[in-house]
């Protein structure tokens, strides 16, 4: 049965989102090989580093840019984070400078908001939403 290894996310400075998906979000490094201009650089989550990585990929490609800035755009996240509590992510993060395009919104059973990662994306980060009260 397959399993998620890797998911890329492209990104317009690979040390500027080293920067903001560490010091800010707070995922750790996997892997950082230099590879000439750039670096294969991937991020764990500090809650599972045998986890998932998450790929920096530099948007050098000629079709990346295009596509980005139409979901940029169009507001459209590129991924998206799971946390405990998005409105407690949501003030921890606003609190450290983050700009979010989407504030923390109820859509069924879930509460998403989405941020600016620095790098050209939209992303968005979601926890289950709280019960109501009947």
């Amino acid at each position: 049965m397959p399993r998620i290894q890797l998911s890329s996310i492209y990104v317009d400075n690979q040390d500027r989102a080293l920067a903001f998906y560490t010091d800010v979000l707070g995922f750790e490094v996997k892997s950082h090989v230099p590879m000439g201009k750039f670096a294969w650089l991937t991020l764990v989550s500090a809650d599972d580093p045998q986890g998932p990585e998450l790929v920096l990929e530099p948007a050098a490609h000629k079709a990346v840019q295009p596509f980005r800035r139409a979901l940029y755009r169009d507001r459209i996240p590129v991924t998206s984070f799971a946390v405990d509590s998005v409105e407690s992510e949501y003030e921890r993060l606003r609190e450290l400078g983050v700009r979010f395009v989407q504030k923390p919104t109820t859509t069924g059973p879930v509460t998403v908001a989405v941020l600016d990662d620095t790098c050209g994306n939209l992303v968005q980060i979601a926890s289950p939403a709280a019960p109501t009260q009947a």
